[in-house]
Parts: structure tokens; C-alpha cells; sequence
């Protein structure tokens, strides 16, 4: 069977009736971080279409990161996984095309595993069909109504009984709540899994991220699509910014950073101080990478946005309890909410492997970087339904109330493979972040002393 054949999975472009022919050698030195003239041209492979992406990566609408981070390789399951509607990015793709890949190569380069490949595909094809991609708008109403509903009821604690210390913490963990079970809503609205069509998706985000949350849409997407495309691979993750500054992360790194006696922290006792760092450093970072972002991109309605969002908080707390005591309210639950975020949002990749990019294939490179945590009720809405953080890897634009039904496939696939689908229960979840980071700490220290 030729390397091209079987079905598409992509809307295919029309070519010229004679398309230049290129090898994955020839793609592959053109990431743009090369010598010489090709060595700054960016080039990737969608659907064994070969694209010229050396000017459009700056206007790229998801970022120019998060494509560029595919310059060089064969971003055709990426693409799928990142864009549900195929119709609308094909206006981006025709001008960018300059041939294809020769009949002699395959599909995806050497390196890949073909049947895995293969076998996804059909598996996102199934997946497809079953409906998995469609979201239930009742699902989210909900969602959203008891996130209403938590931020009312904060702010109706502290009306009522006033602002004594018990209906100060009470108020402080409705608020906390509403807040966090925001984070998780418009993670899904970023993902645009909530509605079928994007530019809905995308206003809706804009102005709950900006209003009820206090931060920019694009801020999160410019960073959250790069963690997707690229999950756990330095330099590529934004996720992993914290190394080598705050902790060593990842076994391979970690020697690394030890034999080029490198020592930020002490990073052999970052078990004991990552439960108070790392919360603690997340506040200022979002603060002012915020104010940065949207100023630098002139990003000025998701500006006023936020503005707005702290006016509604002063002047929902202020008269009730003084600035001073609104202040403390507000930064108590910002520390307390980024507890829980961190602690989620680590324990499902902290642990695992944590290296350079190596160009795996989608599945690979996914699975090696993301595990999941236990299914039940409190779990799925506790983590807002990133306790499947595999699916919701491998399908990214997948509404997570469709997740638990995607879960067997994808072990089955995992199965067939020789690949480990992990999952755990919450609280050893939590636990592996320490064992892994004092496994990294020991690590480096080992290299920074003898290697």
C-alpha cells in the first residue's frame, strides 16, 4: 500500500496541476531557527500538503508560537485537533501552499509509529461520528448558573451577617469557589467547546474572562494553545517558564541544569517549598504579565474589560466592609484560588516526562506528558473535568461532558499500542507532584556536585 493512500482526514487544497515535490528532509531545516536563507523559511505538512508559513506565523489568529512550534514537522494531527471548523481556516491555507510531499515519502516522517498514526486518525474519525464534539448548551447553563450563583451568595454572606470573621471566611470560600469554577468555565470557552460556532466561543470568552474574571481572553489563549501544541517540551511549554528559576522539572533537565552548575534555588528541597512558592509567585506573574500583554499588543477593550472587573469588585465588598478589609478579601481568595490551580493543574503533567521537544507523534507526545485522575463527582467537578486529562489532550475542542464516553476508546488504542494510560486517585495525584520534584532535586544535585 503506498504511504498516501487511505482516507483524508483534512480538506484537502488544490495544488498546481505540476506541485513542487519535497522530502521530510528538506521540511524538515526549515523551522526558522536555521542558518542561512532556508534556514529561516518555516515550513510544516498538513495532510502531506507542504505550507510556507515564514510570514503568515505573525498574523497566525491562534498565535505565532503556537505555529511556529510545528515549523520543520508534520502538524496535520495538531491541526485537527486545534480547529473544528475545517471550512473556516481553509481561506488561510491556500495562499501558503507550495507543493507536497514526494509519493517516495511517508505520511508522517521516518521516525513516527505509522500505526498509531493511522489508528488515532480512525479513532478521531469515530469520534466524530458518535457526536463526541457537539457541546450540550444545558450542560454549560449549569455550569455557568452555579458560578452565578456562588458569587451572589459570597457577596449576600457578608450583606447579611456582616463582616465578622465567620462570615468573612464563609463569603471568602464562596468567592474563592465562584472564582476558580470561572477559571475552569472559560477554559472551556477558550477551547470552544462551548458553543458550535467559534466566533461565539470566542466573544463570550472575551467578556466573562474580562469581566468576571479580571484577565485577557487572548493572554490565556496566546499561552494555553502553545501548552497544547507542545505539552511538557521545553521552551515550547509556557507552562515550564518556572524552570529553571523557581524548581527543576524533568529528569533529563534537571542533569542538565546540574552539570552546567546552575543553582537559582535549592532545588533539593523544592518538595518542601513548592506548596508555598509556587501559589505565592503565580499572583504577581498573572498580575503583571497581564498589564504587559494587553498594553504591549494594545489589546484595549479586553483592558477595559478588566478595569471593569475590579470596579465591580470594590463596589460590590467596599461599602460593605471598608477598602482595607476588601482588599485583604481579595487577595486571600486570588491566594487561596491559585492554590487550587496549581494543584490541579500539575498533578496531572509534573509527574511525567518532562524533556526538549522530540517530535513524537500526536499521540505520543501527549500521553507521555499528561496522566488522568479518577472519575467521580466530586473529582470531575473539583478539577473542572480536567481529571480526564488525557481526552481532553488529545481532543482539545472536546466539551468535557463528553469525556468520560471518549475515555475507553482511547484506553483501548493505548492498550493495542504498548502505551500506559495512567490514572490515580486524587490525593496521590497530589502527592506525585512532591515525590517527582524531590526526585528531580535529587537529580540535580547529584549533577551539580559530581557531574
Amino acid at each position: 500500500m503506498p504511504p498516501h493512500s487511505g482516507p483524508s482526514i483534512i480538506i484537502s487544497e488544490p495544488i498546481p496541476d505540476f506541485p513542487q515535490l519535497f522530502t521530510w528532509d528538506e521540511i524538515a531545516v526549515r523551522t526558522g531557527r536555521g542558518h542561512g536563507s532556508s534556514g529561516k523559511d518555516r515550513w510544516l505538512v498538513i495532510d502531506r500538503k507542504v505550507y510556507d508559513i515564514s510570514n503568515f506565523y505573525l498574523v497566525h489568529p491562534g498565535g505565532k508560537r503556537v505555529i511556529s512550534h510545528y515549523a520543520g514537522q508534520d502538524a496535520t494531527d495538531a491541526f485537527v485537533a486545534f480547529h473544528n471548523d475545517k471550512a473556516l481556516v481553509k481561506k488561510y491555507l491556500k495562499p501558503l501552499l507550495i507543493g507536497e510531499l514526494a509519493p517516495d515519502q511517508p505520511t508522517s516522517e521516518p521516525g513516527k509509529n505509522k500505526l498509531l498514526v493511522e489508528d488515532f486518525r480512525e479513532l478521531r474519525a469515530t469520534v466524530e461520528r458518535m457526536g463526541l464534539l457537539q457541546p450540550k448548551h444545558f450542560f454549560f447553563f449549569l455550569i455557568f448558573l452555579h458560578i452565578l450563583v456562588l458569587d451572589a451568595a459570597s457577596w449576600l454572606t457578608v450583606w447579611y451577617f456582616g463582616s465578622s470573621l465567620v462570615p468573612f471566611l464563609v463569603g471568602l470560600a464562596l468567592f474563592t469557589t465562584a472564582q476558580i469554577q470561572m477559571s475552569w468555565f472559560q477554559h472551556d470557552l477558550g477551547h470552544f467547546s462551548v458553543f458550535r460556532e467559534t466566533k461565539w466561543n470566542r466573544l463570550l470568552h472575551i467578556f466573562l474572562m474580562g469581566v468576571v474574571k479580571g484577565a485577557p481572553a487572548s493572554w490565556w489563549n496566546h499561552l494555553h494553545n502553545q501548552h497544547h501544541a507542545k505539552p511538557n517540551c521545553f521552551r515550547k511549554d509556557p507552562d515550564l517558564n518556572m524552570h529553571p528559576y523557581f524548581f527543576s522539572l524533568g529528569k533529563t533537565l534537571s542533569v542538565e541544569l546540574g552539570k552546567k552548575k546552575k543553582k537559582f534555588m535549592p532545588y533539593n528541597h523544592q518538595h518542601k517549598y513548592f506548596s508555598f512558592l509556587a501559589p505565592l509567585v503565580l499572583i504577581p506573574f498573572f498580575q503583571l504579565t497581564v498589564i504587559h500583554f494587553t498594553s504591549k499588543r494594545k489589546k484595549w477593550l479586553e483592558l477595559f474589560l478588566i478595569v471593569t472587573f475590579n470596579i465591580r469588585i470594590c463596589l460590590m465588598y467596599t461599602p460593605l466592609m471598608g477598602f482595607q478589609s476588601t482588599m485583604v478579601y481579595y487577595w486571600l481568595a486570588r491566594y487561596l484560588e491559585s492554590h487550587w490551580f496549581v494543584w490541579v493543574s500539575q498533578m496531572n503533567h509534573i509527574p511525567m516526562n518532562i524533556a526538549y521537544d522530540k517530535n513524537d507523534d500526536w499521540v505520543s507526545t501527549q500521553l507521555q506528558a499528561t496522566c488522568n485522575v479518577d472519575q467521580s463527582w466530586f473529582n470531575d467537578w473539583f478539577t473542572g473535568h480536567l481529571n480526564f486529562q488525557i481526552e481532553h489532550h488529545l481532543f482539545p475542542t472536546m466539551p468535557r461532558h463528553n469525556y468520560w464516553k471518549v475515555a475507553p476508546l482511547v484506553e483501548s488504542l493505548c492498550a493495542k499500542h504498548g502505551i500506559e494510560y495512567k490514572s490515580k486517585c486524587l490525593l496521590t495525584a497530589f502527592v506525585d507532584i512532591l515525590r517527582s520534584l524531590k526526585d528531580y532535586g535529587e537529580l540535580w544535585l547529584e549533577a551539580y556536585l559530581h557531574g
